[in-house]
């Protein structure tokens, strides 16, 4: 007797290594995935521009990556004493404009870098609404807390969707795996959540089949609201999953994407983190030092993962005085 609707999701034909660069790009649930990758120490680089919830919007951002971008004043906040860019999250600012344009010129050298060597994106699209600012009629990235009257609320066509995801497809060399966030947008309402969501996943799924061998769907949002199915896989707020819920899918994600050399290699880093943190009775002893120089034989096995901060760590320790 069954008590759930598990999904399988198929193995992938091109599988992820340590050695494989990562750039993750889109809602709040990417910067979750990409925070599970970075602490299983695989190269990642996370949302350099901010959280972006929109297909237009992370085509712009990544436009910006590749050609350069120079803040206008007509897109320039002033938010609680620092400046921010509607086409930009509010981690990007600055106390003055000057700060400003260097934090988004940082950003975006950062993206522009990560784009360049990405062997795979990943982006996770929110929603097909977007706002547009009436003095322009650009979309915009994040309004700010600006009044609402100076923003038009459109949402975006299935073909409207489909013409971004082939702009952020031509921006990179990479594999493009695509995600539909699992996160309600209950601020658009649960019916237009459910529509806009509607339209990104016909969009994803066009762009996916004119696209077999560059373009993947990774089923997130089906595993959170169609096998999980239950508020206690939620936080607090009812809408975004709980670290649970984003261990199970990044669980799935893995099992999927990973060959059979990462995971082995997988296991074996968080077998060294675990040490890592293991915090000893007696740090001077001989049998500690002996503990932490094995460890520090370990990650010199594993040369392509970055464990500079065990390492440092484990040196310190096995150096103390007995």
């Amino acid at each position: 007797m069954k008590f759930r609707t598990e999904i399988e999701v198929k193995k992938w034909d091109k599988s992820i290594e340590y050695r494989h660069k990562i750039l993750c790009l889109g809602s709040c649930f990417a910067n979750n995935i990409a925070d599970y990758l970075q602490r299983n120490k695989f190269n990642v680089t996370a949302s350099p521009t901010g959280i972006l919830f929109n297909p237009a919007s992370i085509a712009i951002a990544m436009r910006h990556m590749s050609e350069g971008y120079t803040p206008k004043e007509e897109n320039i906040v002033a938010l609680d004493g620092s400046y921010v860019d509607y086409n930009f999250h509010s981690q990007i600012y600055g106390n003055s404009i000057e700060e400003l344009t260097d934090a988004i010129h940082i950003s975006l050298e950062q993206g522009r870098r990560a784009m360049l060597d990405a062997d795979l994106s990943i982006v996770t699209l929110g929603t097909a609404w977007v706002y547009r600012l009436n003095a322009t009629d650009e979309v915009v990235a994040n309004c700010h807390k600006q009044p609402q009257r100076l923003f038009r609320r459109t949402l975006l066509t299935v073909d409207e969707c489909e013409a971004e995801l082939e702009t952020i497809l031509s921006l990179t060399h990479s594999r493009l795996l695509l995600t539909l966030s699992p996160v309600r947008h209950i601020g658009e309402g649960m019916e237009d959540n459910s529509l806009s969501k509607a339209i990104l996943r016909v969009a994803i799924a066009n762009f996916c089949r004119r696209h077999p061998e560059r373009a993947e769907y990774f089923p997130s949002y089906e595993i959170v609201l169609d096998d999980l199915r239950d508020y206690r896989f939620y936080g607090d707020d009812l809408v975004h999953p709980s670290p649970q819920a984003v261990e199970y899918v990044a669980e799935k994600f893995f099992e999927a994407a990973l060959s059979a050399h990462a995971k082995e290699q997988m296991q074996h880093v968080r077998s060294i983190i675990a040490a890592v943190g293991h915090r000893p009775r007696n740090p001077r002893s001989e049998a500690y030092r002996a503990f932490c120089l094995k460890q520090l034989a370990l990650m010199e096995e594993l040369g392509e993962i970055d464990f500079l901060n065990e390492k440092a760590l484990m040196e310190r320790m096995a150096q103390i005085e007995l």
